[in-house]
């Protein structure tokens, strides 16, 4: 009897690094999403230990990576979330701080639970200085693992580079959509522009699968029609926005309005943004650079990265761009099918990119 590929599943062979779980096997779709997270965003060296952050729901996605850094000879230690402590987190468990603290690579392939963020945070911080290859992949899924986790990511870096070049020397981008989005965003240049193309570096970590430039903004004025997907845990709650879309405005880089003919998202989503003294504030302004994906799929992880601004409330990641307060929430919005003008060179028509990868 011949058995479908989608059902075959190959074993891990049991080893110290899954602790006292049991080998896993994982579906082999998932190899070549793995195989680009190893070998080309992280690029880990065999004398490299690497810890794997997980959870029950991704463990089997967590397994294709293992199996990579098994084929490689990295030793790793993988930590399920759940075998540690209750969910949502309050902390980062003590266990993953002090394998953080021994590792060069990180890889943190979960699910989102509401008010977890701290712990993430938590986890980033230590990320930051010690300079660790940091991949994050929260929400990651099979879709994901199919379609961005298979993204030409030297491609995407290429074009990564020329945008970010040419933001960098910029006053204003301003973005509109068909669907009535018209904001414009005031740089400040004493803010950095950070490239997350995939690419992983000591510099930054980055979400995998990447592709995306951004900075904190000086000044975002404007309406966002956001019709593509909202982040954090409100993600899984209301997915794909196509139909029931979010329309925001912001005034001097404050969110003022937010209104939805889906009461529940326009009321969810204005109590997480005044959380704290700066949950309204735009930390982050964006532009996605992964020409490989078609569409918005109702997946942040993935979404942030499609071609388009995208921009996110809250903490500016100040570490990496320089800003100077800060923000215990971070959400992100995305539309669709933008114009994208930096000063007056317009590089996106209708979500293509009118500069070369």
């Amino acid at each position: 009897m011949t058995i479908p590929a989608d059902q075959v599943k190959i074993p891990i062979p049991r080893r110290e690094g899954w602790g006292t779980r049991d080998p896993l096997s994982f579906d082999p779709e998932y190899t070549p999403g793995a195989r680009n997270a190893v070998s080309v965003c992280l690029r880990v060296h065999p004398d490299e230990k690497v810890c794997v952050i997980t959870d029950e729901v991704t463990l089997e996605i967590a397994a294709a990576i293992v199996s990579e850094l098994k084929t490689l000879g990295a030793p790793h230690n993988v930590w399920v979330l759940e075998d540690l402590a209750p969910r949502p987190l309050k902390d980062l468990p003590k266990e993953v701080v002090e394998d953080l603290e021994t590792s060069q690579v990180s890889i943190f392939a979960v699910q989102a639970q509401q008010n977890e963020l701290r712990s993430r945070m938590q986890m980033t911080d230590i990320v930051n200085r010690r300079k660790i290859r940091h991949a994050h992949m929260v929400n990651i899924n099979r879709q994901i693992m199919l379609e961005g986790m298979r993204s030409d990511f030297q491609k995407v870096d290429r074009l990564s580079a020329k945008v970010v070049e040419m933001v960098r020397k910029a006053q204003r981008v301003r973005a509109t959509t068909a669907a009535g989005t018209d904001l414009t965003a005031e740089l400040n240049h004493n803010y950095r522009w950070l490239k997350t193309s995939g690419l992983i570096t000591p510099e930054k970590w980055g979400n995998l699968p990447g592709g995306e430039i951004f900075t904190t903004p000086g000044e975002v004025n404007g309406t966002f029609v956001i019709d593509g997907v909202v982040g954090d845990y409100l993600c899984a709650k209301f997915g794909n926005l196509r139909e029931t879309p979010l329309t925001i405005r912001m005034k001097e880089n404050r969110l003022t309005e937010a209104h939805s003919e889906n009461r529940e998202l326009e009321d969810d989503f204005w109590n997480y943004t005044h959380t704290d003294e700066n949950s309204d504030r735009v930390g982050e302004f964006a532009i996605g650079t992964n020409i490989d994906l078609k569409d918005v799929i109702g997946q942040i992880l993935q979404d942030e990265k499609y071609p388009g601004v995208h921009i996110a409330f809250g903490n500016p990641y100040g570490a990496h761009t320089g800003a100077e307060w800060d923000s215990s929430t971070h959400i992100d919005v995305v539309g669709r099918k933008f114009n994208i003008w930096v000063d007056d060179q317009q590089i996106m028509q209708d979500g293509k990119f009118l500069v070369e990868a």
